[in-house]
């Protein structure tokens, strides 16, 4: 079973006071203009899909530098209804870095798991906005895990298909599983300010969602135990490593790696999940051969990896779904079910659910409660 996030520790940690990062949009008329769009590959298009297509659009990636990102969109069958299908911009777990494994190009990691659960919200009616993110499929490399560039190529998607799709309503919500969940989880926080008045954000849905992935990060170093960790979990952190070089070139990440490290981060950029977790596993690739001073060794380095990838736990004003896997290992369990806490008792628009289920098993097991979550959105 293919895995889409990183589970590096069980242990729960201190709640650290969170540092929000601010959003920020681009400039009026740069982002979120449609530019072209050519056909979507059979591999790339869920089975009950129709008319679909690859688009390009313009958006935002780090520090706010205007580029350009690609995205699908997915068509469910039978005429719109009057005003246009209403729309879910859909985020997408971990593929990988590798322009060649964006999912307007290769499609899911996890096909049947993903066809399945997008064909169900197609048959409920929803047009489906694919964003790849920022650097998948595109010029560039992808900051994966910077949650603010996440929020600014979904909701930027969402506003230049809609602008340019005349059967697309501007009324939209966002779900999102793993890395995707983070992603969904980032969009909910700042869609409303990101789109402004020509979209209209209803909520979202996200499963299997990372939080406080900053606090196990702090655990990493050189001389680490040889834990027998799977070559996924092994595959995040040097994705999380080339994200922090892509987004934070000034920090000289290189000179936290040894010579193996910066190699093997090297690869990360190219690199799709599959093929490059079972490389990791063939090599017998540990993480204490990867780093050569501590990540906790970065400056600031709690604040710095919270500003990057840390869950917003404020400011919701939407209603926000979180379905969790009880068995899942794919993200710390524990502290996804703290997130979800958090906001609860910050008296945040939040609906939590558990299922008995693993990380995989989440996203479609969890459709009985967010399918009619989301049709009370859009009532």
């Amino acid at each position: 079973m293919r895995r889409t996030f990183i589970g590096i520790a069980a242990c729960a940690v201190a709640l650290c006071s969170p540092l929000l990062p601010t959003a920020t949009a681009a400039p009026t008329g740069e982002a979120g203009v449609f530019a072209s769009a050519e056909p979507l590959a059979p591999v790339a298009t869920p089975p009950s899909a129709v008319d679909s297509e690859r688009f390009f659009y313009s958006t935002t990636t780090v520090g706010d530098a205007p580029t350009q990102a690609s995205a699908a969109v997915y068509f469910p069958p039978g005429q719109p209804p009057a005003g246009g299908w209403p729309v879910l911009a859909w985020a997408h777990g971990t593929i990988g870095l590798g322009d060649q494994c964006a999912y307007s190009v290769a499609g899911p990691a996890e096909v049947g798991r993903d066809w399945a659960y997008l064909d169900s919200w197609l048959g409920q009616g929803y047009a489906i906005v694919a964003a790849d993110y920022a650097g998948l499929g595109t010029d560039g490399e992808h900051p994966y895990l910077n949650g603010m560039v996440e929020a600014h190529n979904v909701v930027d998607a969402v506003r230049a298909a809609t602008s340019h799709y005349d059967t697309l309503s501007r009324r939209w919500a966002v779900v999102g599983q793993s890395q995707g969940g983070g992603a969904a989880v980032f969009t909910a926080r700042y869609a409303t300010e990101l789109g402004g008045p020509g979209l209209d954000y209803r909520g979202a849905v996200a499963t299997g969602t990372p939080a406080y992935i900053e606090d196990a990060l702090q655990l990493g170093g050189p001389g680490m135990p040889p834990i027998a960790l799977g070559g996924d979990t092994t595959a995040y952190v040097l994705y999380i490593l080339a994200g922090l070089r892509t987004s934070y070139p000034d920090l000289d990440i290189d000179s936290y790696l040894t010579d193996a490290g910066r190699a093997w981060v090297d690869r990360a950029e190219s690199s799709c999940i599959g093929p490059f977790a079972e490389q990791l596993v063939a090599e017998h690739v540990v993480l204490g051969d990867v780093l050569a001073r501590p990540i906790s060794s970065l400056p600031d380095s709690h604040a710095l990896l919270h500003n990057y990838l840390g869950l917003p736990e404020s400011g919701y004003d939407r209603p926000l779904f979180l379905g969790q896997g009880l068995f899942d290992i794919d993200v710390v369990t524990p502290e996804t079910l703290r997130f979800a806490a958090t906001l609860t008792a910050a008296r945040e628009p939040v609906t939590v659910r558990t299922y008995p289920t693993d990380h995989s098993g989440t996203v479609n097991m969890s459709l009985r409660d967010s399918i009619p979550f989301m049709q009370g959105l859009f009532a």
